[in-house]
């Protein structure tokens, strides 16, 4: 498709070129215009909000204009943010769109010719999930808090009543530390038995 597409590319430029071997330098411009290959980042008039609807004709002008049907088109207030007659669309992200759908666009769950939100890329797949959770709100705190406060008890009972389990009597070689320890070198040490058999 790339070598397609380069190859129009490549026979749009030369006739732009052999035109302007022919004809005036303004010919052969205004040939590459006509001809030329729009940068993918250039957005058309049509695309970008126009005012603020005041009229039912305008709204169903505007309506349209998005791909939308009149009833269910609503602008954002204006308010002086600048959005125009973009159509206000709700604030759900694109995880709680259907995924067994055949979207035009999977990755995003969109289809062509669709009104983008103006906060599109906050309500992506990957950012703010709008899905409703499975467990309410109001148990998941319960749940929370409760585990909290148990953990808090927990802790209050083993302040009020440690519990040391048994520990033996730390081991050090060469009898004990006699010697290190102050004993007489003259006399034999004691032996230490660190352990029994029975």
């Amino acid at each position: 498709m790339a070598a397609l597409s380069a190859r129009w590319v490549t026979a749009l430029t030369r006739r732009a070129t052999a035109g302007a071997a022919t004809v005036s330098r303004e010919c052969a411009g205004s040939l590459m215009q006509k001809y030329g290959v729009r940068t993918a980042s250039n957005m058309s008039g049509n695309d970008l909000p126009g005012p603020y609807p005041k009229t039912p004709e305008e709204r169903a002008a505007a309506a349209k204009k998005y791909n939308m049907r009149v009833e269910d088109y609503e602008p954002y207030p204006d308010d002086g943010m600048g959005f125009g007659d973009y159509p206000k669309l709700p604030d759900k992200s694109q995880q709680e769109r259907d995924p067994w759908y055949t979207w035009d666009h999977p990755d995003l769950r969109r289809n062509w010719g669709e009104p983008i939100h103006w906060d599109f890329d906050m309500y992506i797949r990957n950012r703010v999930d709008t899905s409703p959770t499975p467990v309410p709100w109001n148990t998941m705190c319960k749940y929370l808090f409760g585990f909290i406060g148990f953990m808090l008890f927990m802790f209050w009972v083993g302040e009020k009543y440690p519990i040391y389990p048994p520990v033996a009597p730390k081991q050090y070689p060469y009898n004990n530390l006699y010697l290190e320890r102050g004993g007489d070198p003259t006399k034999e040490p004691p032996e230490v038995k660190n352990y029994e058999f029975k």
